[in-house]
């Protein structure tokens, strides 16, 4: 049966990209908010650049994650990564952008029907929040975010689900819990953009959204057979976290989408908030009595640069390390003290990513300046003396929360019913790089 449905879905994808200039022809006009292109070399320059590092964070990830699992199960927990550069890829050329960045329904989703398979994503015109970059270079800059997310979600589930049920697991997670997010808070007809959300490059689009679907997810899945496991190779995770921290300079200043002053100040607190965050970690474990280990100082850069994605473009300099030590000692806190013995969220997703995102932006509200980004306007952070920031910020967490939790729940369980997501105890035994995918180190 699974044949079947693959090859349908391959025969499908082919013909109507074959004839989808007769099935999705391009309109005679823009569509809302694509203008026409002003193009500014050195801004293009620089997201192309800025496209391929992001996409450097995905197979980064799969390294971070893979030497933290044990031996058997290294080649699977990497594959969960680079899969999904190959299926959101096609999803969202097929239908995932336009969901996004299509025109607005309600403010809470976009119409994909305007972007089907690309069409209309030209590189001679482009969105008006980026103007002076191709709307195509726009969209595949976005592609990339969508991209990493729901491989975040795979280090709460490590060592323990079947393949195709993550595959599938991964589709419905783009089309039904990031788009809408993405559409509500960076769509300039979103909800969350219209209520002056602030999230410059994914706090809530996508460290939040992965964060509690992983918890949701371990929750589901249920404890592994054996949860203690020697780290497979810990200078994976020291090679993934450098990676990561190269890449998230295209995942932060990309965001300014342009190569100006803005890119520079989020590049700036990218790497100065991730090194707050790794000396936090590992000075805290210093004085909790533990050792100063290589493992503890990655998965604090990695802590910081989560927490300080959403801020990134509206905080000083000195604000990122208050972020960053903030971050690291509050997840390191929920780390210690997660209930393990009840949850099996493997690789501590949800401590650090959902619980940095969520850090992330509600520091946002407490430390935004207009004179960083004049978007910002006049309802500035908390510590300038006005709550509304702050209070616009808790109000999205606390609902976004609700809705990636709820949502991703109710989609491990469909999946479930439709193909098991765990797989049998002789396989978890035997390990996933064997059992799935008849491969081993």
């Amino acid at each position: 049966m699974r044949k079947i449905i693959l090859s349908v879905i391959l025969i499908t994808i082919l013909v109507l990209s074959v004839f989808s200039i007769y099935l999705f022809p391009e309109g005679t006009t823009l569509g809302a908010h694509v203008v026409n292109l002003k193009l500014d070399t050195g801004d293009t320059a620089w997201m192309l650049c800025a496209t391929g590092l992001v996409l450097l964070m995905t197979p980064g990830l799969g390294f971070f994650y893979g030497g933290m699992v044990g031996k058997k199960n290294v080649i699977s927990t990497v594959l969960q990564s680079f899969i999904a550069m190959v299926i959101v890829t096609v999803l969202w050329v097929v239908v995932g952008f336009g969901l996004c960045f299509g025109p607005s329904i309600g403010g809470f989703i976009g119409d994909p029907s305007h972007n089907m398979f690309f069409q209309g994503v030209s590189a001679n015109t482009a969105w008006d929040l980026a103007p002076t970059i191709p709307f195509i270079l726009f969209a595949l800059f976005q592609a990339k975010f969508a991209i990493i997310t729901p491989a975040l979600i795979t280090g709460a589930f490590a060592e323990r689900v079947r393949f195709w049920a993550y595959m599938l697991f991964m589709v419905l997670f783009i089309l039904f819990v990031y788009a809408p997010l993405c559409h509500m808070t960076w769509h300039p007809d979103g909800i969350f953009f219209g209520w002056g959300v602030l999230d410059f490059a994914g706090g809530t689009v996508v460290h939040m959204s992965a964060g509690w679907a992983a918890l949701a997810g371990a929750i589901f899945l249920g404890k592994r057979k054996a949860q203690k496991a020697n780290p497979a190779r810990i200078t994976y995770v020291l090679l993934g976290t450098g990676l990561l921290w190269f890449g998230w300079f295209g995942f932060n200043a990309g965001s300014a989408v342009g190569s100006g002053s803005l890119a520079a100040q989020a590049l700036g607190t990218t790497t100065v908030a991730a090194a707050a965050a790794a000396m936090g970690w590992v000075f805290l474990d210093k004085i909790l009595g533990h050792k100063l280990s290589a493992m503890g100082a990655c998965i604090g850069a990695v802590v910081g640069l989560v927490a300080i994605t959403p801020a990134a473009g509206f905080v000083t300099i000195p604000s990122a390390l208050a972020i960053g030590f903030i971050a690291s000692i509050a997840s390191n806190l929920v780390v210690s003290n997660f209930p393990k013995g009840k949850i099996d969220d493997a690789l501590d997703v949800f401590a650090c990513h959902g619980v940095g995102g969520m850090v992330g932006m509600l520091l946002t509200g407490v430390f935004a300046s207009k004179s960083v980004n004049a978007i910002v306007g006049d309802n500035q952070g908390l510590i300038y003396g006005d709550t509304t920031l702050f209070f616009t910020q808790l109000k999205a967490l606390v609902l976004v929360s609700i809705f990636a939790f709820l949502v991703s729940y109710a989609l491990f369980f469909i999946v479930n019913k439709i193909t098991p997501l765990r797989v049998s105890e002789e396989k978890e035994e035997l390990g996933l790089d064997i059992s799935q995918h008849g491969e081993f180190l």
